[in-house]
């Protein structure tokens, strides 16, 4: 006898077959412009319209003000991890392509820094930086199972620095930074890794410090204007420090600046000086020198003037766009 069931189930599955569709695979289209050419164009997006000019920086101290690797017989010439942040920091300035590093190390007081950048104030240094490691530490952990243990040590230190203006003696920027380093090991019945006492967590632990509080100082010298003194003025010619390996350019332009008069807070009792003015553009024409302690730019003066005898009350500084 024929079951009803079985031709309801049949007619169930045909409609479910007749109103399946076969999708039909979409073919890729080459977009009006071609990868390269797209990559190029994001790339031209990125470029920076400003100039970059490195800044000239003295590193005058790092020390180590911890309570770890200090003791009685130990003094201030013989601080390994202090001098050990220093060399860290050096580097990674040098690295970094943005400045050209000075080491004066233990120079204790701004005024010997003032004495080697000389009477114009603008000479020697952009900044010095004077820092410590202020907190360093160890630590042991893990956990123990039945059959398996592990153990997890784990270095951390911090790092305090600020930057000094060289002309004034004021600290106007400082920054801390922190960094960790671990390492873990673990065994299970008897097998596997043990690790002994890891001595290069240290250094990874001051070295992720340093380059945390690195990060916050380069943002804030580049927020600071490139500045530079003038050597020698000869009618239409202007002789200025720095060259090709600050990162000046033949034709890039610069503007010439009149200090303000300086006056005597009353309030304070600090020289305070008054506003800049501009008073002449110039633009980089040739170099000469040929290292970053003798090199200097020829320019030519494109506007304004700049009278004889006024050396010592002017200087020149980029045009921040």
């Amino acid at each position: 006898m024929f079951d009803l069931r079985y031709l309801l189930l049949g007619i169930t599955c045909s409609l479910f077959v007749g109103c399946a569709t076969v999708s039909i695979p979409v073919e890729p289209t080459e977009a009006p412009k071609t990868k390269v050419e797209q990559t190029k164009a994001q790339a031209a997006i990125q470029l920076p319209t400003s100039k970059q000019y490195k800044r000239k920086i003295a590193i005058a101290r790092f020390s180590n003000e911890s309570n770890y690797g200090r003791s009685l017989m130990n003094d201030q010439d013989y601080d390994r991890i202090g001098k050990q942040a220093s060399d860290m920091l050096a580097s990674q300035l040098i690295k970094s392509n943005k400045f050209i590093v000075f080491e004066r190390i233990d120079l204790s007081k701004i005024i010997k820094e003032q004495a080697i950048a000389g009477a114009a104030d603008l000479i020697g240094v952009d900044a010095l930086i004077i820092g410590s490691v202020t907190e360093f530490g160890r630590s042991v952990g893990g956990k123990s199972g039945f059959l398996s243990n592990t153990k997890v040590q784990l270095a951390r230190a911090k790092v305090d620095a600020r930057l000094v203006d060289v002309k004034s003696g004021q600290a106007f920027f400082s920054a801390t930074g922190v960094g960790e380093a671990s390492t873990e090991s673990g065994e299970i019945a008897g097998f596997g890794s043990r690790a002994e006492y890891d001595a290069t967590l240290n250094d990874r632990a001051i070295s992720a410090a340093i380059s945390d509080m690195l990060d916050k100082v380069v943002s804030t010298l580049d927020e600071r204007k490139w500045k530079t003194d003038v050597l020698q003025i000869q009618g239409g010619m202007i002789f200025i420090s720095g060259g090709q390996k600050q990162g000046l350019k033949v034709g890039d332009t610069l503007q010439v600046m009149g200090s303000g008069e300086k006056i005597k807070s009353k309030q304070t009792g600090f020289d305070i000086n008054l506003p800049s003015k501009k008073i002449a553009e110039i633009r980089v024409g040739s170099f000469f020198g040929d290292n970053e302690n003798n090199e200097g730019s020829v320019c030519e003066i494109i506007s304004g003037s700049v009278p004889d005898g006024i050396i010592g009350k002017i200087y020149v500084e980029e045009v921040k766009k």
